[in-house]
């Protein structure tokens, strides 16, 4: 368009442009254009985890080998960690305070160390998680990549340990007259069902602390509470028969109590039936599944939120 000016002289003004007065939203879908991180559908972001999963497991590899690098001991904390632990509660639970109440010494230690290492799975799984994403912000920006594949290789780094573990666990539970024998091949439904629990709690965990970094210096508290209310050191119907009935129920159905009490149904020959809660293997599903699901699309209605900010 053109037009003349007050001196004469010919003035040429812009042409308008097609695109005037049309919103964001509406020219990104004229010209073709998605926002860059936008999250996508849940199946589509199943689907891509599983193109990912080869990258989820070298993951968790490569940080297991990596946590004890610097140790002149190496991987051999992995063992040595949970199992000093044990050796700590057992000097003050079992013999200052008298916690293995009803329970001879060839039952009380490997129920003492299976607990503790049971319970390590979750703990360790669970404070991984908080910090799966903002302890690795550099990848999250740098690289499009579904990011539940973090919390879910932490995870996995985890049981990996576990599985490493469970040698010492082997060699105490044998040690003190428990010998392999079929119940054993219950460990491994358990194993299945304590690690989907955990990568849900993993899940769950990595979002909150993405938001909120701080957290990680709280969950040291909250997962020494639940450590203490899941009787890793004592059988919780013994130490609580004094107390009402409900209490004791709540405490077993808990998910931390009833994974360690399957194992230790599985592993030891004098802890039996007796020692678990009614429908524990419905309750020891419901919770994996439950948790496993519930902490994949909690975390996943976030993802277009991580690494931002």
């Amino acid at each position: 368009m053109s037009e003349t000016t007050h001196d004469g002289r010919l003035a040429v003004s812009d042409r308008p442009s097609p695109d005037d007065g049309i919103s964001a939203a509406e020219l990104a879908a004229k010209y073709g254009l998605s926002v860059s991180g936008a999250r996508p559908g849940l199946a589509e972001y199943v689907r891509q985890m599983w193109g990912r999963r080869h990258f989820i497991l070298a993951f968790s590899q490569a940080k297991l080998t990596a946590q004890y690098s610097q140790a002149k001991l190496g991987q051999l904390w992995q063992v040595a960690t949970p199992l000093l632990n044990a050796l700590v509660y057992f000097l003050i639970f079992g013999l200052i305070l008298d916690a293995d109440r009803g329970m001879s010494r060839e039952v009380y230690i490997p129920f003492l160390v299976t607990g503790v290492f049971v319970f390590t799975f979750t703990q360790s799984s669970v404070m991984a998680g908080v910090r799966a994403i903002s302890g690795n912000l550099g990848l999250v920006r740098a690289l499009h990549f579904p990011r539940a594949s973090l919390p879910i290789s932490f995870a996995l780094q985890q049981l990996q340990q576990l599985l490493f573990s469970m040698i010492v666990m082997f060699a105490v539970a044998i040690g003190f007259g428990s010998y392999p024998k079929l119940s054993w091949l219950l460990i491994l439904p358990v194993l299945v069902l304590q690690f989907c629990f955990n990568t849900g709690l993993a899940l769950v965990f990595a979002r909150m602390g993405a938001k909120t970094p701080d957290l990680a210096q709280l969950m040291p508290f909250v997962m020494r509470t639940w450590m203490y209310a899941s009787g890793v050191m004592f059988s919780i119907p013994v130490m609580l028969a004094k107390h009402p009935q409900w209490i004791s129920d709540v405490l077993q159905w808990n998910p931390a109590a009833i994974y360690m009490d399957l194992m230790r149904f599985a592993l030891i020959d004098g802890y039996g039936s007796e020692n678990l809660p009614p429908h524990v293997w419905a309750v020891a599903g419901g919770w994996a599944v439950l948790v496993a699901l519930g902490g994949f699309v909690y975390f996943w209605k976030a993802e277009e939120r991580y690494g931002r900010g």
